[in-house]
């Protein structure tokens, strides 16, 4: 009998570690996501000159109707972006399903489902397609009427905070990273990638090196749309957003700091070099 009580203890605490793990990963995907710089590097917060920043301003009607050739040939390719569209699919179901029950606080009826799916997609935690896109949306401006690989993703995303942006003014986020970064009060500067943030501090696991208060005034609250609905608080701020740094804080100064470093960022316009230029290169094609 004793033997059979240690027995099972065993096999409880083998599964409540099992539970707690995946518990754990599925409450918080941001750890699945990191900066697009990786962890602990030291970056100079700029303009980023390089970054895909196309804000489709005067051709979001002609993009979408190139939606489908962008999407056709994406997929064609076996890659990061065909597995994680084909995942996003129950995802965006699921949301939908959702919104059909109780659609008096999240539902926009002008997203539609591939919208939804694209920011299911952004939002999974596997395949973890957030960190390979960020990479290249912050540094490939040279390759996007060439061989970059995420024109669907990055412009399903775009219009999605477009339209989300409609029903919302501007939000005071937070962001933490595990990397270093060097600002100076006044400095401009872009995110320069999809950067998710939050209206909660989150939790310390997410960094604590140099972190962002934000006020955003063209990221979008995502609402329940993400892959676990509502409970990240996420609000997503487009790569072509301009901040002036207006403080710059220091644990060494403020020992009940939240982070070594405390970057705030106020929002004051939007740039955009790459704006509708796959349009630009047609034009000139067609001359």
């Amino acid at each position: 009998m004793r033997k059979d009580n240690i027995l099972t203890f065993a096999l409880l605490c083998v599964f409540h570690d099992w539970t707690f793990s995946v518990d754990s990963t599925a409450v918080n995907p941001h750890r699945h996501r990191r900066d697009p710089y990786g962890t602990d590097q030291t970056v100079q917060l700029s303009i980023v000159h390089d970054s895909v920043d196309d804000m489709y301003s005067s051709c979001t009607q002609k993009t979408l109707e190139k939606l489908n050739t962008y999407l056709s040939s994406e997929t064609n390719i076996e890659g990061i972006f065909k597995r994680a569209w084909s995942k996003a699919e129950s995802c965006a179901e699921d949301v939908e399903n959702r919104f059909k029950k109780d659609n008096s606080e999240y539902n926009s009826a002008e997203l539609a489902h591939d919208h939804i799916k694209a920011i299911c997609a952004y939002s999974a935690g596997e395949p973890k397609i957030h960190d390979e896109f960020n990479k290249a949306v912050l540094s490939e401006k040279d390759k996007y009427k060439t061989s970059f690989q995420f024109h669907s993703l990055h412009f399903l995303l775009t219009d999605a905070l477009r339209l989300l942006k409609k029903q919302q003014g501007c939000h005071n986020t937070f962001r933490r990273t595990k990397n270093h970064f060097k600002g100076e009060v006044n400095k401009e500067i872009r995110f320069g990638f999809f950067a998710s943030s939050s209206t909660h501090m989150g939790q310390s696991t997410f960094g604590d090196k140099s972190c962002f208060e934000i006020e955003t005034c063209f990221g979008a609250d995502l609402k329940s749309y993400p892959k676990m609905g509502n409970r990240e608080k996420e609000v997503l701020i487009p790569p072509y957003e301009v901040f002036k740094v207006t403080d710059v804080l220091k644990k060494e100064n403020n020992q009940n700091l939240w982070c070594d470093v405390v970057y705030k960022l106020k929002s004051i316009k939007t740039l955009s070099n790459l704006n509708c230029e796959m349009f630009k290169t047609i034009s000139n094609e067609e001359n």
